[in-house]
């Protein structure tokens, strides 16, 4: 049999770079894509084809998944991982932000899983594998857009699981809990840039800490070891619905489902502040 063909978005830097390289040191050709081209460099010694990806941008995405065709004929996992963190409060961050937000955590994963559906079908087999997070799960102080977005893709990704199971193609979610990327530092900054100096000042003092400290190791988890839960999702013979991954996931996520509301604000609460020093 061929070796299986695997599409990894947003990966210039972190999970989706470190899925790149675990999916194809087991077997499969893999293309990686991002915007930041040149973060992508140390990819192409280990045979992994590198593309520009832009899931915003309709006629970037229908150009590397027609490349992708072009070259194998085939595409056997997506992996929708392209996505971003925006902090902020709902009071003072512009619509636009929002939209932008939802443009490339739910509608760029929507339309990249589009394009590759066809194919897909056609082989009668395929694996759609969407980044989520625990996010999707919880919820933070002035996390709105970003929460709303990975509660969008969760909800998105269980009816999408049903739509395709008939045509034998699979559909997974990867719930990663705090992970070591520059994604925390940079959520930080535009934390603090939209709504340090305002009404929620404080608030957000307190949750760009919380945000800065998922990139040390000793508070989050490596992206390879979110990249491991890639792997599984795309060899699995029969691959679990959900795999939150990471130090606290499950704790947390079993937590949501047991607490009450109001006694969950609290103990969010709390945490927060105690990471907050």
């Amino acid at each position: 049999m061929a070796q299986p063909v695997a599409i990894v978005t947003g990966a210039s830097t972190g999970i989706g770079f470190e899925s790149a390289k675990l999916l194809a040191a087991n077997g499969f050709t893999v293309y990686a894509g991002a915007r930041r081209v040149d973060r992508m460099e140390p990819l192409k010694p280990q045979g992994i084809k590198v593309l520009p990806l832009d899931v915003t941008d309709d006629a970037s995405m229908q150009g590397m998944v027609a490349a992708v065709l072009a070259d194998q004929g085939r595409i056997d996992v997506l992996v929708n991982n392209a996505g971003f963190g925006s902090f902020g409060s709902l009071e003072e961050m512009e619509l636009a932000e929002g939209r932008r937000q939802f443009d490339v955590n739910v509608f760029g994963l929507a339309r990249m899983t589009q394009l590759v559906l066809p194919t897909m079908r056609a082989a009668g087999r395929g694996r759609i594998i969407n980044i989520s997070s625990i996010g999707g799960k919880f919820y933070e102080p002035l996390g709105t857009w970003y929460h709303a977005t990975k509660f969008a893709v969760e909800g998105l990704s269980d009816a999408l699981r049903l739509e395709l199971k008939p045509h034998g193609i699979r559909v997974c979610i990867i719930e990663p809990a705090s992970t070591v990327t520059e994604w925390g530092g940079i959520a930080a900054e535009g934390l603090l840039a939209s709504s340090g100096g305002g009404p929620y000042a404080a608030q957000a003092r307190d949750m760009a800490a919380v945000l800065a400290s998922t990139e040390r190791p000793a508070t989050s988890t490596r992206p390879e070891v979110v990249a491991g839960a890639v792997l599984q999702a795309a060899t699995a013979a029969r691959p679990r619905t959900r795999y939150p991954v990471g130090r606290g996931a499950r704790a947390i996520t079993a937590l949501r489902r047991l607490l009450p509301d109001r006694v969950y604000d609290l103990a969010v609460t709390v945490v927060l502040k105690r990471i907050a020093g």
